[in-house]
């Protein structure tokens, strides 16, 4: 059973997330937090899988409480998806590169949002690809981004540099291994290994990586 925490200042809306997360016999909403203070607390307190997290609350917003449970060791297994409406929050580069795995709109479909926490859960593959490659393409594309050197790649196999392009590209595990015609192990273990060697804390944040370093050049489509 997926364990999902709702961290939104608005009741109805997370009324609404409850009411479709619960629809799913292997998701269970163990609490609903008003801010980003109580939602990590109550991330503490209830172990949860998974935290769908407003970006914009009150007293401590969406990326502070990210930026927290990222940082908190006790709070490692805690996957955290960003809601945003998208065109207007400016903050969503900013909270995956401070933890968060992924981000999803307001307005997805019912199946969309269940789908992205199953996703988020087992850290498989970035959700929502197609949106995200072009929210964090549009920020990370910008002139005050933060840029890393590129020498942070440099422990890193060419393989394994083909198999981070595909991850940025938003590719699952099954996709990548069908791109390089080898098994689905296989490319789990290049992933695997990769986030090890970038102490990366899950494949969102091997996303912001590859742009910061320049292996992924913002608009660029994956090869191959």
């Amino acid at each position: 059973m997926i364990r999902v925490l709702l961290a939104d200042d608005q009741s109805l809306i997370r009324a609404g997330f409850r009411i479709l997360l619960e629809s799913a016999e292997d998701i269970e909403v163990v609490g609903e937090a008003v801010d980003g203070a109580q939602a990590v607390k109550l991330a503490h307190d209830h172990r949860a899988d998974v935290v769908l997290m407003d970006i914009r609350m009150p007293n401590v917003d969406g990326l502070e409480a990210t930026r927290r449970i990222a940082a908190d060791e006790d709070l490692a297994g805690v996957r955290v998806i960003i809601l945003t409406t998208f065109e207007s929050d400016e903050y969503v580069y900013q909270a995956i590169r401070s933890g968060a795995s992924g981000f999803l709109v307001k307005d997805s479909e019912p199946a969309e949002l269940i789908q992205a926490v199953r996703v988020v859960a087992r850290g498989d593959a970035l959700l929502s690809p197609s949106v995200t490659r072009k929210l964090i393409t549009d920020l990370a594309s910008r002139p005050d981004s933060h840029r890393a050197t590129g020498r942070e790649l440099d422990g890193l196999t060419e393989r394994e540099r083909e198999v981070m392009t595909l991850v940025a590209a938003g590719l699952s595990n099954d996709e990548i291994a069908g791109r390089l015609y080898v098994s689905p192990l296989t490319a789990k273990t290049h992933v695997s290994r990769i986030m090890t060697k970038l102490d990366a804390r899950d494949r969102a944040q091997l996303v912001v990586l590859a742009y910061e370093c320049g292996l992924v050049i913002p608009g660029q489509r994956a090869s191959g």
